[in-house]
Formats: C-alpha cells, sequence, structure tokens
C-alpha cells in the first residue's frame, strides 16, 4: 500500500488560498483600524482618552456583566438540554437536534423583532397575562436588561448545546456502569463521571457563549434600555452619530484584546495553568 506524503512546499500552497482569505476579510481591515485608531503620527492618545471617559467605562462595564450573565443563565439551560439529548436513541436524538438548530434558520435581526411581539407591553405574553388575571396583570420585559437576557440567551444556547453534546456523547460509559456495580447513586456518578467527562466541551461552549456576547449589536439595540448599551453600540455611536473614527477604532481594538484576554484566561484554566 502506497503512502501518500506532503512536502512542506506543497502543504503551504494547500493552505495559500484560505491564508489569502483570512488575510483580506480580518487581518487588513484589522491593521487599518489599528492605524486610525493611532493617527498620524501615531498616538495613543484616544486609548488615554477612553481610560478617563465616564460613559466608555459604563458600557464596559455594561458589556461585562452583560455577558457573563448570557453566558451563565446560556450554560444552566443548555447543559441540562444537552444532557436529555445524550439519553435519547439516536433517531429522536436526530429530531431534537433539528428544534435545537432552529435558532440559526432565521437572521438575529428577525428573530430581535419577534422577540419585540411576545414580549412587548401589547405583544402576546402580557395579553395572556391579562386575560388570565386581569387588567392590571402584566411584566415589563422589553427596553430593559430582561430582554436582552433572553434575546441573547436564545441565540447562544445551540453554541453550548452541541460542544457538551458531543462531549457526552464521545464519554466512556464503562466507567458509569462500573460505578454503578459498586454501589454508587446516579448523583455520585454525574458528579465524578458524566461532569469531568463533558468539561472540554462545557468550556468550549462557554468560551464561544462568551466571545460572541461581547460583541453583540442588533439585540440590546433593540431589546435593551439606554443603561443596557454594549460596547458594540458604543462604536455604532461614536460612527454614525458623533463621526469620531479614531475613538471607535481604539474601541474596536480594546474589544478585539478583550475578547483574547478571556479566551487566554480560559484556556490556560482549562489547563490549569498561571493566569499571570
Amino acid at each position: 500500500m502506497s503512502s501518500f506524503t506532503l512536502r512542506p512546499l506543497e502543504g503551504w500552497a494547500y493552505l495559500a488560498p484560505a491564508l489569502l482569505l483570512l488575510a483580506g476579510v480580518f487581518l487588513v481591515p484589522l491593521i487599518f483600524t489599528l492605524s486610525f485608531s493611532l493617527d498620524t503620527p501615531p498616538s495613543a492618545q484616544h486609548y488615554v482618552a477612553l481610560v478617563g471617559e465616564p460613559l466608555f467605562q459604563r458600557v464596559l462595564g455594561n458589556t461585562l456583566t452583560i455577558s457573563l450573565q448570557a453566558t451563565a443563565l446560556t450554560v444552566l439551560i443548555a447543559y441540562p438540554a444537552a444532557f436529555h439529548l445524550a439519553l435519547q436513541p439516536p433517531r429522536r436524538r436526530a429530531l431534537l437536534m433539528a428544534l435545537v438548530m432552529l435558532p440559526f434558520w432565521t437572521s438575529i435581526l428577525v428573530k430581535s423583532f419577534a422577540f419585540i411581539v411576545l414580549l412587548g407591553d401589547q405583544g402576546v405574553i402580557n395579553r395572556t397575562l391579562r386575560a388570565i388575571f386581569g387588567s392590571e396583570a402584566g411584566v415589563t420585559m422589553l427596553f430593559n436588561r430582561v430582554g436582552v437576557m433572553i434575546g441573547l440567551t436564545h441565540y447562544l444556547v445551540p453554541f453550548v448545546i452541541l460542544p457538551v453534546l458531543a462531549s457526552l456523547l464521545g464519554r466512556n460509559q464503562s466507567i458509569e456502569r462500573a460505578m454503578a456495580v459498586m454501589g454508587a447513586g446516579p448523583v455520585r456518578i454525574f458528579w465524578n463521571a458524566i461532569l469531568p467527562a463533558s468539561l472540554p466541551g462545557l468550556l468550549a461552549g462557554t468560551l464561544m457563549s462568551l466571545t460572541l456576547s461581547l460583541g453583540f449589536f442588533v439585540t440590546p439595540a433593540l431589546l435593551g434600555g439606554r443603561q443596557d448599551m454594549m460596547i458594540a453600540n458604543l462604536i455604532d455611536f461614536y460612527t454614525r452619530e458623533v463621526l469620531d473614527w479614531p475613538t471607535a477604532s481604539a474601541i474596536s481594538i480594546i474589544l478585539l484584546c478583550l475578547s483574547g484576554l478571556l479566551i487566554t484566561a480560559l484556556l490556560r484554566a482549562k489547563r490549569g495553568e498561571s493566569l499571570l
């Protein structure tokens, strides 16, 4: 049987189209954004100004708080769903997975407008509550943090379910059977065997959820209030309203660095390394 061996030069030839695409759609715009943020001649004045800017500090705090809250809520919803899917037979699991993938079938803009119809003061949910409990019943779920959490969680749940499910399906179930034979109960089996086996998928899902939520724009813009502005909304404010492109570019670079720091911290935590 003959073996196929790639020489280093041939390997780079295969990688060249993908590398050129990445350079064109990511690296080149990133270089332009960085140059805008540094002005001419190069200066860090926009970064220094942002450090003492109350608006930026408040929006940065909002972004971190909303991202962490949305990620925690997403994990709490997605993990039990993934565990339930892992227990199902293959045919039923495939049907349920189609339901999990439903959020990917429509645009996030369309879904946000749909949530306005559902969550508004005259929306489906509040009308149902008033029909059951009287005209005074109703819950404010739009243009506040509640609407943002619902919108973000709905979008992020599949990104956690899929890697957690992959880890659960790939685990060694003989360990669980051995523990059951030795008298371990369901809680102990889950805590000592199932949960550790699912941690790689859980970490991957948490990482994706956190990094995606940091850059959200449409959901907080449509479902949140003024107090729920995130960094992406602040970038839009500086580019379209204030027309301050250097400051907007500086905020974009800060957001990119923040995402990189969070990814590095999570990956080091996975390997048990020090963050310093």
